[in-house]
């Protein structure tokens, strides 16, 4: 923006008229109205934006909570996996039988642990115990099969049945 000048501020030489005049009263309602319907424009689809990050955060509980279960299955060992509101995070025992998960889960990428967070709205909370046998349970023993469901808002729920340890 150019500033006003007075008689005494004004510059010399072929530049002097332009140096000193200020944005006309249409250029400033032009930049207003580009800028509103701009806004109008953008806005909606910036919003749409979270109902990506929902389905995102679905498919990663999805993904851990399946990953869980073979790792399990696979290793012969109890993987835990706690989901909280914007994380879930997998746990391995150390040996087999266990009633406990006593280390991380190395991530798919090298991390020292399996951690999935979001900025997603909010999620049930639970921890599962995905047992050697394939079935999930709601303690580390293993005495009695439980099916879960995890809610998150916007998308369908996450079933886990405690029987067979199928994530759907």
């Amino acid at each position: 923006m150019r500033a006003n000048c007075s008689e005494t501020q004004r510059p010399q030489g072929r530049r002097a008229a332009h140096a000193c005049r200020g944005f006309t009263m249409a250029e400033l309602v032009l930049v207003l109205i580009i800028v509103g319907v701009m806004a109008v424009v953008a806005l909606p689809r910036l919003q749409g934006t979270v109902g990506f990050d929902d389905e995102g955060w679905h498919q990663d509980v999805v993904s851990a909570l399946r990953h869980a279960h073979h790792t399990a299955v696979a290793a012969r060992r109890l993987v835990c996996a706690t989901v909280a509101p914007g994380s879930v995070t997998l746990s391995i025992a150390g040996a087999n039988p266990a009633s406990s998960c006593s280390s991380n889960l190395p991530g798919y990428d090298g991390d020292p642990a399996f951690t999935h967070s979001s900025k997603a709205p909010a999620t049930s909370s639970a921890t599962m115990y995905f047992q050697p046998s394939g079935r999930v349970t709601s303690d580390g023993a293993g005495s009695t099969a439980s099916d879960f469901t995890i809610t998150i808002s916007g998308q369908a729920s996450v079933n886990v049945v405690g029987e067979t340890g199928h994530v759907e």
